[in-house]
């Protein structure tokens, strides 16, 4: 049995009171109103054929006929360790849609998992994207469960759903079990990173590494830390796209089964009420993820896709929002990396994402519209904290201010971003020579040479790994510790790169530097010894080199080769936006034309 307190709350989202309406909003639509109805409904030949082809199938018209047609989008697959289950939970929608009166239909989606996927995962968070949208607007589709969890997916599912406008709701995939070795707790990636360190620095044997390999991740689900997987699902949460406390649960308790069943349930009522994320996706409702986020001890990468969202929702949500929260709210989520030992389960057995909620709800807009039909302050009426010291007080919290902050400076014109909360406090104010590499091979191999000049004072530095640069700005930004100074005992220095950083990851790492080098952005310009000075209180990073000498080294630049010449990376480079802007394509933001029409039916 897990280790929870006997007061903890088990019971699954649909049973908390007042958690989802007993009896749904006034039903708006009629059978023949419903999307469906275009392809199912008319006496004529095409629709014969969509009737014949349904029957074809097994399925008789009682099954369809008059019913909302909903699409499971799911992301599993034989190469995603967190969606594991999703091969199961599908059923368990299609049961809840099938109670509710609806009718199910399952389209497989890109799966993109974070472990495997190459070069990096963020390289197809559009295609995710422009295949959700693109299947639900095809296909007779009048609501969707969108089945996500590992990074990428939420915001690919979310950001193809807001711009098609059909009703939806987000199942998340939950985090996995914790990790264990020789009776220590392992939490996914932070210790990866930790005990890689202790390896290389002599302090573990490679069999320790063995078992650390084999310990960690025991369950299917998402890291259970505070990486991206947990914070885009908390921010789904928060937005209003995720059932009351569905963001917390583990993927392998029960009341995940009873999640993907509710789920199923709501989404056939969402389509009769006609709730579609533009009516829960207000500009409000993402000033409220934000403040989670910031609360929760978020991973950098929130910036990016939260600035995305927004947008395709028509809201210019910027970096300046970040600040403005970051400054108001403190982290009170003590879930590592930021927090010192507690991981999601815990998170979870604490009260999850509704106790933290309820905990910041000054900070927060009440009146917001969710999935339930409710608003967020229903959603959260009540809840508790049922361990204090993994859900703060705002008296006491983890870190006095947000998880994140923008710097800006002549390295970081369009701005940048640092975690304060993972990180070594000495580095919160800090100037070094820079030591700089143009490729993650190169900074690969030299970490590891000992007579590396470098001290614990120096800035590391990588370039050329933003969106084009990357290609698909990877998760270069944890740069290896350099075993010279490894073997000093030192565990962090501070870091710079236009790359993004795994949620799981820490230290005193600048990320998302804009613009990128590889476009010419000022960090092209840094050389090896240039003195780079940080100050996280007053928000600045600089290059100490003069107006004069960076323009003469802006005019011996010379650009680099072409990362692409054909198919899908040929495109993204031409479309896709730098990441202070969401790292969306230029043609899929909301104002680039008009509304996609519906298709024509011939």
């Amino acid at each position: 049995m897990p280790d929870s307190k006997p007061d903890a709350p088990l019971a699954p989202p649909e049973l908390e009171p007042g958690a989802v309406p007993a009896e749904p909003l006034q039903v708006r639509k009629q059978p023949s109103e419903l999307r469906s109805a275009r392809w199912f409904g008319p006496a004529d030949l095409r629709s014969f054929g969509h009737r014949s082809r349904a029957m074809q199938m097994g399925y008789a018209p009682e099954e369809w006929s008059g019913k909302p047609v909903i699409a499971i989008l799911n992301t599993w697959s034989d190469l995603q360790p967190c969606h594991m289950h999703f091969k199961q939970r599908v059923d368990d929608v299609k049961r809840g849609i099938l109670m509710a009166g609806g009718f199910p239909v399952e389209l497989p989606a890109l799966s993109m998992s974070e472990s495997y996927l190459k070069p990096t995962s963020m390289l197809y968070r559009n295609m995710l994207a422009m295949e959700a949208e693109e299947l639900l607007r095809s296909h007779p589709i009048d609501g969707a469960v969108l089945m996500g969890g590992c990074d990428k997916s939420t915001p690919g599912l979310l950001l193809g759903a807001t711009s098609m406008d059909v009703p939806a709701i987000f199942l998340p995939a939950g985090p996995m079990l914790r990790g264990n070795w020789q009776g220590k707790v392992l939490g996914s990636g932070s210790d990866s990173w930790k005990y890689w360190d202790e390896l290389r620095a002599g302090k573990i044997t490679d069999q320790d590494w063995l078992g650390v390999e084999g310990g960690i991740a025991r369950s299917y689900g998402t890291c259970m830390t505070m990486g991206t997987a947990s914070t885009m699902t908390a921010i789904a949460e928060a937005v209003g796209m995720v059932l009351p406390g569905g963001s917390s649960i583990p993927a392998a308790d029960a009341g995940h089964i009873r999640l993907a069943s509710e789920s199923g349930r709501r989404i056939v009522d969402m389509v009769w009420e006609d709730l579609t994320p533009r009516r829960i996706q207000t500009r409000a409702a993402f000033g409220n993820a934000i403040a989670v986020a910031m609360a929760m001890g978020c991973s950098s990468n929130a910036i990016i896709h939260l600035i995305a969202m927004a947008r395709r929702a028509g809201h210019d949500v910027g970096l300046a929002d970040f600040e403005h929260h970051s400054r108001r709210v403190p982290v009170i989520g003590n879930v590592r990396p930021s927090g010192d030992k507690y991981l999601m389960e815990d998170f979870f057995y604490a009260g999850g994402i509704r106790a933290l909620m309820n905990e910041i709800r000054q900070h927060l807009d009440l009146d917001c519209l969710t999935v339930t039909g409710r608003t967020l302050g229903e959603n959260i009426a009540g809840a508790k904290v049922y361990d204090a010291d993994v859900i703060r007080p705002l008296s006491k919290p983890i870190y006095g201010e947000g998880s994140l902050a923008v710097l800006h400076g002549n390295l970081a014109p369009d701005g940048c971003v640092i975690k304060p909360a993972a990180m070594d406090q000495r580095f919160l104010k800090h100037s070094g020579p820079a030591l700089v590499f143009d490729d993650y091979p190169s900074l690969k191999k030299a970490i590891d040479d000992e007579d590396l000049d470098v001290t614990a004072d120096s800035v590391l530095v990588l370039r050329n790994a933003g969106p084009q640069g990357g290609p698909g700005m990877p998760e270069w930004g944890m740069l290896p510790m350099p075993k010279k100074l490894l073997k000093q005992g030192h565990r962090d220095m501070l870091r710079l790169s236009d790359a993004r950083m795994s949620g799981t990851s820490y230290g005193a790492c600048v990320l998302h530097v804009a613009p990128e080098s590889y476009v010419g952005g000022p960090l092209a310009l840094l050389r090896t010894g240039d003195i780079v000075t940080l100050d996280v209180d007053a928000r600045s990073i600089r290059m100490e080199v003069s107006d004069a000498e960076l323009a003469e080294r802006r005019a011996a630049w010379v650009p680099p080769a072409p990362r692409y010449e054909r198919g899908y990376g040929w495109a993204f480079s031409r479309h896709i936006q730098q990441a202070d802007q969401g790292c969306d394509f230029d043609f899929l933001r909301t104002e680039f034309g008009a509304p996609v029409p519906e298709p024509a039916i011939f």
